[in-house]
């Protein structure tokens, strides 16, 4: 007799988190790992309740998002030698990392957008740096008011930009994530919401769906 599995989805950090498929199967443990698509699977005992699964997920959320951001930038460079740049595909110059193209466009575009997004805020960083980073799109310093800025966010729409900016500033203001955070931020981006939801999406799923492949020289000059 073949005993039939039970699937569902949880997400890591809460609703909005990372989605993992949670599969009950003959295990004594429960066991999280990263598929090769950056997918992620948690298989947990037949008698596990989902509350101690959701509580598993959250208690290695860094590490998930960590090992979920490897695999996809693994996937950056497929056979045709095209990678998302500012929400489209372009050929990646030759002998350039990925990381590379993005720290170079960042740098280009991040000066009109930090003026842009401070000045609709009322404040100003003391600083930017670039990085590149595993589990966040930015991170803020209130008490030097500095801010780093990871460089994958230039694989996605200028919008994304846009957010992780505006987002990083707010912290100028408010250090948490509370009412107030959010509603100063809605004042220098409104659409909060939409940006976090392209960013929850591997950069090539977002470029394959919204635009044709282009000249990578017509994007860095435009």
């Amino acid at each position: 007799m073949t005993r039939r599995t039970t699937t569902r989805t949880l997400f890591a950090g809460g609703p909005g988190g990372v989605p993992v498929e949670v599969e009950r199967k003959r295990v004594r443990r429960l066991n999280l790992r990263v598929r090769a698509d950056g997918s992620a699977h948690l298989s947990v005992p037949a008698r596990c309740p989902l509350s101690e699964a959701q509580r598993f997920l959250d208690a290695h959320e860094t590490w998930l998002r960590k090992h979920v951001r490897r695999r996809e930038e693994r996937a950056d460079v497929p056979d045709d030698g095209l990678v998302p740049l500012w929400g489209a595909l372009v050929p990646l110059p030759a002998g350039t990392a990925p990381d590379e193209l993005y720290r170079t466009e960042l740098a280009a575009r991040l000066p009109e957008v930090a003026a842009r997004m401070e000045a609709a805020l009322g404040v100003r960083a003391a600083g930017w740096q670039l990085r590149a980073m595993s589990t966040r799109w930015g991170s803020c310093t209130p008490r030097t008011a500095r801010i780093r800025v990871n460089v994958r966010v230039a694989a996605y729409p200028p919008t994304c930009l846009d957010y992780v900016v505006a987002h990083e500033l707010t912290h100028l203001l408010e250090p948490s994530h509370d009412e107030r955070f959010h509603a100063l931020l809605a004042g220098a981006y409104p659409d909060e919401r939409a940006a976090r939801a392209l960013l929850r999406r591997p950069a090539r799923a977002v470029a394959d769906d919204s635009s044709p492949t282009v000249n990578v020289d017509e994007t860095i000059s435009g």
